[in-house]
């Protein structure tokens, strides 16, 4: 039976830096593989008595998996751990006074995005998109509403733009090429098949733009070109605004960069649906 979601990977993680490992940080990987709680729940001291190292050996070893840091390193675990286990089923099932706090999640998550994607981070996840001949959108199921803001607006401006359905994946991927680009949406649980289409079009040279949820994410280890948002619960579902937020602000990015090509492409829509009569005057 297929499992539709990838579950939190450290072993994932430290394979992809395993050659650029030191001996002592391969005896502090072999102990996280064999104890992945030490992460989760043990300090910086723990570990390195389990190792029988320094704490700036751990510390190291944190950073070369991509974090600031020990505690940041173990907050993300913890985090990811935790929102986990908190499926659906379970968070449905808690009292409404645990909600209490939503209001300020999400506007504290909105404006996180806003303050990550300013005008360097932009620069940098709209470059690989720019002069694609296609651009191939890919998404788990709680990040769909940003996959569609992007595929909607990038839609108006250009042409070969494809949200991909998971179900067709491999037929919609099958002519992807090194002159193609692609998003991909996706968040803690990750689907599997957005996971692995992600890596189809990374391993045939096709830049990827990932946006996810941090470095331990698998969509991370694929390209130097991602961005991380924090994505709180609301009720029994994770929030969409804040891919929502990115996805709008990447258009407005390209449509920026675009300049001219962009301008002329709407005036045409614009022509278009006047002559269909597309939308209800207001005097109607």
């Amino acid at each position: 039976m297929l499992i539709e979601t990838t579950p939190l990977s450290i072993q994932e993680l430290i394979a992809n830096v395993g050659e650029r490992l030191t001996p002592t940080e391969r005896r502090i990987a072999e102990a996280v593989l064999d104890d992945p709680t030490l992460l989760a729940f043990g300090t910086v001291s723990d570990l390195a008595s389990t190792v029988d190292t320094s704490r700036p050996s751990i510390v190291r070893f944190a950073t070369k998996l991509g974090f600031d840091g020990y505690t940041d390193l173990q907050a993300w675990v913890r985090d990811g751990v935790a929102r986990q286990l908190t499926t659906p089923g379970s968070r449905i099932r808690q009292p409404r006074e645990a909600d209490a706090s939503v209001d300020s999640e999400i506007e504290s998550a909105v404006h996180a995005t806003l303050e990550l994607l300013d005008a360097d981070r932009l620069r940098e996840l709209a470059a690989p998109l720019l002069g694609a001949r296609c651009i191939w959108i890919l998404s788990g199921e709680t990040s769909r509403a940003g996959a569609h803001v992007l595929h909607s607006g990038l839609s108006m401006v250009r042409d070969n733009v494809h949200l991909v359905d998971n179900h067709n994946l491999g037929r919609d991927l099958s002519g992807a090429t090194a002159h193609d680009a692609a998003v991909v949406f996706d968040f803690v649980r990750y689907r599997r098949s957005v996971v692995l289409g992600a890596r189809l079009l990374a391993g045939n040279g096709v830049p990827v733009v990932a946006i996810t949820d941090g470095p331990l994410s698998p969509l991370a280890a694929l390209t130097e070109h991602w961005c991380e948002l924090r994505i709180p619960a609301i009720g029994p579902f994770d929030s969409s605004l804040p891919a929502v937020a990115a996805a709008e602000l990447l258009v407005r990015e390209l449509v920026a960069r675009m300049g001219t090509e962009a301008a002329r492409r709407i005036d045409r829509l614009e022509h278009l649906w006047d002559s269909t009569e597309t939308f209800i005057e207001s005097d109607e």
